[in-house]
């Protein structure tokens, strides 16, 4: 399986960015689809997720700003980012919850991170 993510890039404070992640192989379901983020020197932190029912989280950093939706038949999650501050200059990460089978176990997959940086 593999998440290839896009739309990272460099943004004036207030604007917007909308980043695409999509998986791809042969896997049975794609559970939960979450987008993560880490800035030099700080852990990975969670920015948002939604279950394959639409089911959503946010970081409270990110509530009121960043929207983020999925189409279960592209297997693709979507972040769309607005009003946009120097403070969420990180590299955004896509995050999937996998199963291979209707009876496997559930796996995590990372993809390779997309950088998105705020000047003020």
């Amino acid at each position: 399986v593999q998440l290839q993510a896009s739309g990272g890039g460099l943004v004036q404070a207030g604007g917007s960015l909308r980043l695409s992640c999509a998986a791809s192989g042969s896997f049975f379901e794609v559970k939960v689809m979450g987008w993560y983020r880490q800035a030099p020197g700080k852990q990975r932190e969670l920015v948002a997720e939604i279950s394959s029912g639409g089911s959503i989280n946010y970081a409270d950093s990110v509530k009121g700003r960043f929207t983020i939706s999925r189409d279960n038949a592209k297997n693709t999650v979507y972040l769309q980012m607005n009003s946009l501050e120097p403070e969420d200059t990180s590299v955004y990460y896509c995050n999937a919850d996998i199963k291979y089978s209707r009876w496997s176990l559930i796996t995590n997959h990372w993809g390779r991170g997309t950088q998105v940086t705020v000047s003020s």
